[in-house]
């Protein structure tokens, strides 16, 4: 069977994308962790499938690399919103269903902006904070992320803190007072990505209620480019939350599976 399929990034998160509407396309998880091979397919850090479903402009079905399916991926959202405006699904809202629920979309300035879930309040664990952002991450404070080992560290901190359902594992090094740098390890795709959407949420969201920034409207840069989260405080979590920043298309092929 040949698939079409279309490769995108959200700094540098990037996905194999399939137009689904149609209902052809079903995948297993040995398929999709083959096309995410980086040296035997195209190499991805995931997958999404496109979707019609009743009363949204689409569905997304999203698996991590490993070909399991997964719970929200930020970037992907993003991603799967530029390509539902690319072909034609969309214009510059959109209003779609994932996972993790409901979401709404804009795309506005070359950027999508990507309405996350409300969330709890972040709470302490391990030196850390977890805070469950669409998907579960633990973040911590170090003194200079580009000096850390992430994919020793996070592989440690991912199965010994949170035992085989795993955790995403970030660390966050302050930059000033409304901006910091984040480098993510990803359960599922179990490596460091270049950029984590729900990670950088759940760390703008931490490093603000630890005081770490002070502003609502935090800057944050990855090792794949910068993006933006908004939210608001409320006094059992956060709502109101927006994920921001660039989703670029890369190229369309074809794989025979």
């Amino acid at each position: 069977m040949k698939i079409e399929f279309y490769k995108y990034h959200g700094t540098g998160n990037d996905f194999v994308i399939v137009d689904n509407r149609n209902g052809s396309i079903r995948l297993d998880e040995g398929q999709v962790n083959a096309i995410c091979s980086r040296r035997f397919g195209v190499g991805a850090d995931g997958l999404m499938l496109l979707e019609k479903t009743a009363g949204f402009d689409f569905k997304m079905i999203y698996f991590n690399s490993d070909g399991k399916m997964s719970s929200m991926c930020g970037n992907g959202g993003r991603c799967l919103v530029q390509f539902a405006q690319d072909i034609g699904v969309i214009k510059e809202k959109a209003h779609f269903i994932a996972i993790d629920g409901e979401h709404d979309a804009e795309l506005k300035d070359g950027w999508v902006h990507l309405k996350m879930n409300n969330t709890a309040m972040p709470v302490e664990k391990d030196k850390g904070y977890f805070l469950d952002s669409g998907s579960p991450h633990h973040v911590l404070s170090v003194a200079r992320a580009k000096g850390v080992e992430v994919f020793s560290e996070g592989r440690r901190l991912r199965n010994e803190v949170y035992g085989e359902e795993g955790a995403n594992i970030n660390f966050v090094e302050k930059l000033n007072d409304s901006s910091v740098f984040v480098r993510t390890y990803e359960r599922g795709v179990e490596d460091e990505t270049y950029s984590c959407g729900t990670g950088v949420t759940a760390s703008a969201i931490i490093a603000y209620q630890n005081k770490w920034v002070n502003a609502q409207d935090v800057n944050i840069s990855t090792l794949g480019g910068d993006l933006k989260v908004s939210f608001q405080h409320k006094n059992d979590g956060y709502e109101n939350v927006w994920l921001k920043g660039p989703a670029v298309r890369v190229y369309k092929g074809e794989i025979e599976i």
